[in-house]
């Protein structure tokens, strides 16, 4: 048995500390947040990217009663970007959620599916795309989706 040891690289920072880029990014994904349909979870979602012809996008979690058959505002915002810019690269990407009643203090990280999507997105454009997690007391800043899925797959192991 041989041991490895995988090592990510995160920054937690204070919003002071973040662009006014990456401020407005933030408040996109805080409003998108609230457009979020949750009527069952109550745990609204926003997310906002940036892509490099200067378009925001935003996205929030769509719930449904059969719960597989939502989407999560990472994944809404960047298939609506894939599809309406599809030559654009994505940048940054944001987010941002509440519990209903107010924004939660502990970033929350994407789930395992839309890491794979955005990893795919990642990979795709061959650009990394920072990710800023936001929480009431700190936001998590990351340099690159592959830092979320260390073990990922992809098309390497479709082939023959």
């Amino acid at each position: 048995m041989t041991e490895r040891q995988i090592t990510t690289k995160i920054h937690f920072c204070a919003v002071e500390e973040l662009s006014d880029t990456e401020k407005m990014l933030l408040n996109a994904a805080k409003e998108a947040a609230v457009t979020a349909y949750a009527p069952y979870s109550h745990f609204q979602v926003g997310a906002a990217l940036l892509l490099d012809n200067g378009e925001v996008v935003k996205g929030s979690n769509q719930e449904n009663a059969a719960y597989p058959s939502g989407l999560c505002a990472e994944r809404v915002a960047m298939f609506y970007a894939n599809a309406t810019w599809p030559n654009a690269t994505i940048t940054h990407l944001v987010v941002a959620a509440r519990n209903g009643k107010a924004f939660i203090n502990i970033p929350i990280a994407p789930c395992g599916a839309c890491r794979q999507s955005l990893l795919e997105a990642e990979r795709r454009q061959g650009a990394p795309i920072r990710v800023l997690l936001y929480g009431t007391n700190e936001t998590v800043c990351i340099e690159s989706v592959k830092t979320l899925l260390p073990l990922s797959f992809d098309e390497s192991f479709l082939k023959e």
